[in-house]
């Protein structure tokens, strides 16, 4: 069974950084490409930033530039690292496999990024 474990998120001022990580259990990222996703309050789930099992990476415009995604094979597990924060980006975030692919991929409880201005 697939388990996400999110963390890293606080409370920060506009300007600053954060860098979250994903523990992934039950599958191998090698095998899949994996994608940060934020909801922000009021707002439908948005995918931010994804990276490939090679390793290729993407990015919403309203982030790039500014945000990084990589991952560790070893150890399953994906980060995003952000910088130059800004109040719009405060948001619960998740990772998850890009695009979703339904139960086998359960949600985790998301780590709350909120910037202050």
């Amino acid at each position: 069974q697939v388990q996400l474990v999110e963390s890293g998120g606080g409370l920060v001022q506009a300007g600053g950084s954060l860098r979250l990580s994903c523990v992934v259990s039950g599958n191998d990222i090698r095998s899949n490409r994996m994608g940060w996703y934020r909801q922000p309050p009021g707002k439908q789930r948005e995918l931010v930033a994804a990276i490939t099992s090679s390793g290729s990476t993407s990015y919403s415009d309203s982030v790039k530039g500014r945000f990084t995604v990589s991952k560790d094979n070893v150890k399953n597990t994906v980060y995003l690292q952000m910088n130059s924060l800004k109040p719009e980006d405060t948001a619960i975030y998740w990772c998850n496999v890009s695009p979703w692919l339904g139960s086998s991929w359960p949600w985790g409880q998301g780590t709350q990024v909120t910037v202050s201005s």
